[in-house]
């Protein structure tokens, strides 16, 4: 496994500049946004795809800082009631696409999105529970008659370009938030569905992301280092559903972490552990999402996180002991 980052933290930064700065903090392989909601200030399509030059010297910033570019992130809505928001998402994920085929990248990040309640709807509507009637009668629209129609075309488009891995981060508020609604559209879609494994959403819906992992088995194309601390006073007042802003730390359910903040090195030495068992040898993205400290020292912090938790060597094949 090799550290590697969400690089759209240095967005506002000069490629060249974050990369030097990235390769000096310890960082192996870079994850670039690629428009939706991470932006594109360091991967804008419109102009790599059609400007063989640009695209050259692009690709050449990456080898001259000797850094893996591991992945495209492009996480939006393409399956959005809003036709026109979900145009541009959709645009942003073609693209993504196109450029990857391009950069001979195999992997896309998303989310699955999450449509309205009808073909009407303004906004999408995220389903909790299966009563009353009425959610189940919006999941069967949102999922027969919507996601797995489009993400079955969407897959097969990405394939046609040699991107044979669709890595859908699991994230309240779209359909795709969980390990079964996962594993239930790789179902109905095929294998180039696969899992962004980001255990910090799953560790407030009361998951234990070394069980996800196994359940996952085959299935995780891509890991997002993200932590996330329960708080166990408001929790126990006001359950784990909160709307608050993120930037109201003190009073929600739960915020994000830089890593060692929510979980102590024991439990992310399990979570890698638990990676290798089910033969994921990919890269550990860090998302920076902590509002209680900068960017550059959690950065700092998640990586002396994962430079003790990552097992360098190969799987020995045989038990020396054995």
């Amino acid at each position: 496994m090799k550290i590697c980052v969400c690089e759209n933290l240095n967005a506002k930064k000069p490629l060249d500049q974050s990369l030097t700065e990235l390769k000096a903090a310890g960082i192996e392989a870079v994850e670039i946004g690629c428009g939706g909601y991470p932006g594109n200030d360091h991967a804008n399509a419109d102009i790599l795809l059609n400007d063989d030059k640009a695209f050259a010297e692009w690709l050449d910033t990456f080898k001259r800082h000797d850094m893996i570019l591991a992945a495209l992130s492009v996480h939006g809505n393409c399956v959005h009631p809003d036709p026109e928001v979900a145009a541009s998402f959709e645009k942003d994920f073609r693209n993504a696409i196109l450029l990857a085929e391009k950069a001979g990248l195999d992997t896309i990040i998303t989310f699955s999105g999450c449509p309205g309640d009808h073909p009407g709807a303004k906004y999408p509507n995220w389903v909790t529970c299966p009563w009353p009637d009425d959610f189940l009668k919006i999941l069967d629209y949102q999922w027969n008659e919507v996601l797995i129609p489009y993400w079955k075309e969407a897959a097969a488009f990405a394939e046609s370009h040699g991107v044979t891995k669709i890595a859908l981060e699991m994230h309240p508020g779209f359909c795709v938030y969980n390990t079964e609604t996962l594993l239930k559209l790789r179902a109905a879609v095929g294998p180039v569905i696969g899992a962004n494994f980001d255990p910090s959403h799953l560790v407030w819906q009361g998951m234990e992301p070394a069980a996800a992992i196994r359940m996952l088995a085959g299935a995780i194309y891509h890991v997002h280092a993200k932590d996330t601390k329960v708080d166990p006073i408001n929790t126990a007042r006001i359950g784990v559903l909160d709307t608050k802003h993120y930037g109201d730390e003190i009073n929600r359910a739960w915020v994000f972490r830089a890593l060692g903040y929510g979980h102590d090195i024991a439990w992310w030495k399990d979570l890698v552990s638990n990676l290798r068992l089910v033969g994921y040898d990919g890269v550990l993205s860090i998302e920076h999402e902590d509002s209680l400290m900068t960017t550059d020292e959690g950065l700092h912090k998640a990586v002396a996180v994962l430079k003790e938790a990552i097992m360098k060597e190969p799987k020995p094949s045989t038990m020396s002991w054995a």
